[in-house]
């Protein structure tokens, strides 16, 4: 959250509906529970806990005003599937399949698949539906780059490595696995919305709250077969 406000009005925030702390018990199937909610300091808890009203006095600048973790079932947002054919003391070949698997009203930007490939790889060459590729031989991998990756669509590459010092087929090694960076605008997948943001002071105080969704990949990887 960022705030630039004269003085130390008291704001209160509201969430949709759908939301459930924990101690609320499981409601309706479309519900969203939270889970380990963690608020700043300058979020009163009395208040929270009397009627669920997220009522603070905010610090000027940047901070976080709450965190939390759903434990709920989301499929992934972009699925990755690959195919890869080694061939011995000659050439190993990659078929990259990306899926968006979000609503096709949403689109992610800046979308970065990372596929690792052998440090003895040379000679690459590329073939791609959409986006552009690039071999990145000091981080040992293909970066495959989407700019607007909308929703409800599947795109290919395919790649292809010479190896010269390939001894077998078999690799008994582990495989690092593929990375995908993206960010999706306008989106969260929780379904989480604030319904309302409330600045509580004298009248004619003049403010101007907003609100933007972002979702953002974390930790996110796939692994190859």
């Amino acid at each position: 959250m960022r705030v630039y406000l004269s003085g130390m009005p008291e704001l209160r925030l509201g969430l949709n509906d759908k939301v459930l702390f924990e101690s609320t018990g499981r409601g309706k199937s479309k519900s969203v529970e939270l889970e380990d909610v963690k608020f700043h300091q300058c979020v009163r808890l009395s208040r929270f806990e009397n009627d669920r009203t997220i009522s603070f006095i905010p610090p000027d600048g940047e901070f976080e005003l709450m965190s939390y973790r759903l434990n709920t079932h989301v499929k992934p947002l972009i699925w990755i599937e690959s195919v890869i054919e080694r061939h011995a003391h000659s050439r190993v070949e990659y078929m990259i399949k990306a899926k968006s698997q979000f609503k096709r009203r949403s689109t992610a930007n800046n979308v970065e698949i990372v596929i690792p490939v052998p440090a003895d790889a040379d000679s690459p060459k590329f073939k791609t539906t959409i986006g552009s590729c690039k071999y990145a031989p000091e981080q040992n991998a293909i970066i495959w780059t989407i700019k607007s990756f909308p929703g409800g669509k599947e795109y290919l590459m395919r790649a292809h490595f010479g190896l010269p010092s390939v001894e077998s087929e078999d690799n008994t090694e582990g495989k690092p696995p593929i990375q995908v960076r993206f960010e999706i605008p306008y989106f969260t997948t929780s379904g989480i919305q604030v319904r309302y943001l409330k600045i509580i002071e004298k009248s004619g105080y003049q403010a101007l709250p907003w609100v933007r969704y972002i979702t953002q990949n974390g930790d996110y990887q796939l692994r190859t077969n």
